[in-house]
């Protein structure tokens, strides 16, 4: 259950109290869903303590909803239920006021069922146990992620602009909506540190500091919900969606990960005597994630159209790799000899959830702790061009089954959590696979 007092010490009698001073009318009660979306319900402000104490009533199978927001059965959370309510608990470490809505704050919440149980295929509480793992180990975890995304304009769906502009000046603020987003994030909390067109037209990619825990995914989360609330207040359609165009650049999800000691706070992947400047520590986590790769595509590249990016030559990983500061591999290792050493997952796609992107990386990373296996030692070459390493999942079918198959990754992460993941991402699949695509009607319908 939620903790009565944010870290702050302070009470939902407390936030309200502050937040009528402000002038704050209504608060947001929202419920991070399997895909990162917000789910949420709208509470006038006298009403807030009420259902912050005893819990917002939502229908319990709102967080195993597919992409079309489908009820999709077998899920656990549906029939097998009687379709009934969860309840939305807040953390109130959560709570801030939402810059782009008017007099409106916010609180992320866990669903738990009636008796108290928590909805163990919650994204976030499937991170959250995940980060008491690591802090049974000593460790703390610190993670920044790292969106791109194209910005659209309304009604075409086309980019704003054409041709290939990567960090040029005029591009990287040729849209205002992109000012007004690197205005209003640090509003919400979220700690811009760099912001810049990408490679592809109208693709931008605006990066925040890492956190540590659970805050790390919230602002993530914040991030991008954020992100498609202020440009649709300008009228246009920021996406996420992976690979918009078959002819431009996917959007991807770099994850940042590095532990410090829980005790003093040391970075435990540096360590200056060896040669790459990577401890033991770091070199197991490497080979964890290293090992549940196909298991973990399942979470970090979770659609059908995640997998067009994972073509070589193109920035984006292709196999099963790691290398010293190698664009081409899967785990990139920033060795940077100080306090900034840390590892990058470059299989992220910007379709990832950040809970479970966090998730994904975490779970492997820590079965490799627990083994202690450091990893071998990294290709000289590009990684892309190396024969060793084993090729990625091409499909997300092939993706989800690794994860089943993967009995130690799967049990980690909770065999409620998997079995609702995998059963909602295969009813996607179906209705993909029932669709008469344009290409077919292109290649089919006249000549033959």
């Amino acid at each position: 259950m939620p903790k009565p007092r944010a870290a702050n010490g302070k009470s939902i009698t407390d936030l309200v109290r502050e937040w009528r001073g402000q002038g704050i009318q209504y608060v947001q009660f929202e419920l991070p869903d399997m895909h990162g979306t917000s789910r949420s319900k709208i509470i006038p402000l006298n009403h807030v303590e009420s259902f912050a104490r005893k819990g917002l009533n939502m229908y319990g199978g709102t967080v195993v909803l597919d992409t079309a927001s489908s009820v999709v059965p077998a899920t656990l959370y549906n029939e097998e239920v009687n379709y009934a309510d969860q309840y939305l608990m807040p953390d109130l470490d959560t709570a801030m006021v939402l810059p782009w809505a008017a007099n409106t704050a916010r609180l992320i919440c866990n669903g738990h069922w009636e008796d108290g149980r928590p909805q163990q295929a919650n994204p976030r509480y499937v991170l959250q146990q995940l980060l008491r793992e690591a802090e049974k180990l000593g460790f703390t975890v610190t993670v920044g992620l790292e969106y791109e995304f194209y910005l659209l304009e309304p009604g075409t769906a086309k980019p704003t602009f054409g041709g290939l502009h990567i960090f040029n000046s005029i591009r990287n603020t040729y849209v205002p909506v992109i000012e007004d987003i690197l205005a209003q994030m640090p509003k919400a909390g979220v700690d811009i540190i760099t912001a810049n067109a990408e490679y592809a037209p109208s693709q931008f990619e605006i990066n925040f500091g890492p956190k540590a825990g659970i805050a790390a995914a919230d602002q993530a989360f914040t991030f991008k919900n954020g992100v498609k609330a202020v440009a649709h207040k300008h009228g246009y359609n920021a996406t996420f969606m992976t690979k918009p165009f078959a002819d431009q650049a996917a959007s991807g999800c770099h994850i940042h990960v590095s532990l410090q000691d829980r005790s003093t706070g040391v970075n435990v992947f540096l360590d200056d005597r060896d040669k790459d400047g990577l401890s033991k520590t770091a070199r197991c986590f490497i080979q964890g994630m290293l090992e549940h790769t196909p298991a973990s595509m399942a979470l970090v590249a979770p659609t059908i159209n995640c997998y067009h990016r994972f073509v070589p030559h193109h920035f984006a990983p292709s196999n099963v790799s790691w290398g010293i500061q190698d664009r081409t591999a899967a785990i990139r290792a920033k060795n940077s000899r100080d306090e900034n050493t840390h590892l990058e997952n470059r299989l992220g796609t910007g379709l990832a959830n950040p809970y479970l992107a966090m998730a994904g990386v975490l779970a492997g990373g820590l079965l490799g702790l627990k083994k202690g296996k450091p990893v071998g030692p990294p290709g000289q070459g590009p990684a892309e061009e190396d024969k060793r390493y084993p090729a990625l999942p091409t499909t997300l079918d092939s993706a989800l089954d690794a994860l089943l198959a993967d009995k130690e990754y799967r049990t980690l992460l909770s065999d409620e959590f998997v079995t609702a993941y995998n059963v909602m991402r295969r009813y996607e699949i179906a209705r993909f696979r029932s669709y008469i695509t344009d290409w077919e009607k292109a290649e089919y319908l006249e000549i033959y």
